[in-house]
């Protein structure tokens, strides 16, 4: 199987995940299932009932998630408070954002205590968090786990993962599409913390897309998701580059630090893809006359998903657009490619970095 094939079948794989959560407001309800002697399981599904987004028995879930210390993860709660608003059957209790393992292990614990129907949690350590995770489905409260997986699947009843490996993807194939028929050109990275699982997936991803037109990684820097180390990795990469043709960047967030550092050097002899879909990478892309061309989106809007899931699992529903009862065990969302060619189409889930 090519490369290419590979990474069609990894696209269409993740849309069809996307799709899912997406458009889990479909049909079904609280009315009783038909019995099995009036039709198959689609069938079955599809009498169910009317609509998910019915009100019905209020629904009390607690939401956890680290400090809101740069625009991506600020954007996550204020997605999931928007949803949790779209239900007058959800009352939505947010524990305050924290980096302190402990603490949040204390919020969690506390959500327990309250005998909430339902936890969405995107832990600052997922295997940290994953005990008390336990204990909480030990106790039937459904966990749904958002982003960063815990290491025991008796930790969730459904988890909602970004696509890190896909964003690598996604940003190298877009590449390839400008650069395939220059097998000089000179293709860099700004990586961000490299000793995170996500951001080796990230640049495996990326190597692996672009190894499918014959370009490889010439030049890779790694910064730390903050504006300061964003600049700091992006004048070093410069610096030691005097002539590159596109970069990609993981993080917007510290991309911010990434074109000051462009504009400090007087470069633009490249085009630069961003990465997690910020508003003003959007902003920079709708303008035309940015170094920035694209950027890929990482969901901010995960545990808004979250609170979707944990509202029809509370619920007993089901996801309307699938066959099969209950809700997937596990969602990989896609990381599409923004460009000015529908950069229109994604600005309502940019966020400020």
């Amino acid at each position: 199987m090519s490369a290419r094939t590979q990474r069609r079948r990894l696209v269409g794989a993740t849309i069809a995940a996307s799709a899912a959560v997406l458009l889990a407001a479909g049909c079904t309800s609280n009315e009783p299932p038909q019995q099995e002697d009036e039709g198959g399981g689609g069938n079955a599904a599809a009498a169910a009932g009317t609509e998910n987004d019915e009100p019905g028995d209020e629904v009390v879930i607690g939401f956890s998630a680290p400090a809101a210390d740069h625009g991506w993860m600020g954007a996550i709660t204020s997605a999931a408070r928007a949803e949790a608003e779209n239900y007058e059957d959800v009352t939505l209790r947010v524990a305050e954002g924290t980096n302190d393992v402990n603490l949040q292990i204390s919020q969690i614990e506390g959500f327990i205590n309250d005998k909430v129907d339902a936890i969405v949690l995107l832990p600052f350590d997922g295997a940290a968090l994953t005990e008390v995770a336990t204990k909480a489905m030990d106790a039937g409260i459904p966990v749904i786990n958002v982003d960063r997986e815990f290491s025991s699947p008796f930790a969730a009843r459904a988890t909602i993962l970004g696509d890190n490996y896909g964003m690598g993807v996604s940003a190298g194939t877009y590449i390839c599409e400008q650069l395939g028929d220059n097998p000089d050109a000179v293709v860099a990275e700004i990586a961000g913390i490299d000793s995170l699982p996500l951001t080796q997936d990230r640049s495996q991803g990326f190597k692996d897309a672009l190894a499918d037109c014959g370009l490889d990684v010439d030049a890779r820097v790694a910064a730390d998701f903050t504006v300061q180390g964003g600049e700091a990795a992006a004048t070093n990469l410069l610096q030691a580059n005097p002539k590159i043709d596109a970069i990609w960047n993981h993080d917007d967030d510290q991309g911010v630090g990434v074109l000051a550092a462009i504009e400090n050097a007087g470069r633009d002899e490249f085009f630069l893809v961003g990465g997690a879909g910020s508003a003003n990478m959007m902003r920079e892309i709708q303008s035309g006359d940015s170094v920035v061309q694209a950027t890929v989106v990482y969901p901010s809007t995960q545990a808004a998903d979250g609170i979707k899931l944990a509202r029809l699992v509370a619920h007993n529903k089901s996801m309307s657009d699938l066959a099969s009862v209950g809700v997937p065990r596990t969602t990989t969302l896609y990381a599409p490619v923004v460009t000015a060619d529908n950069v229109d189409e994604f600005m309502s889930i940019g966020f400020e970095s």
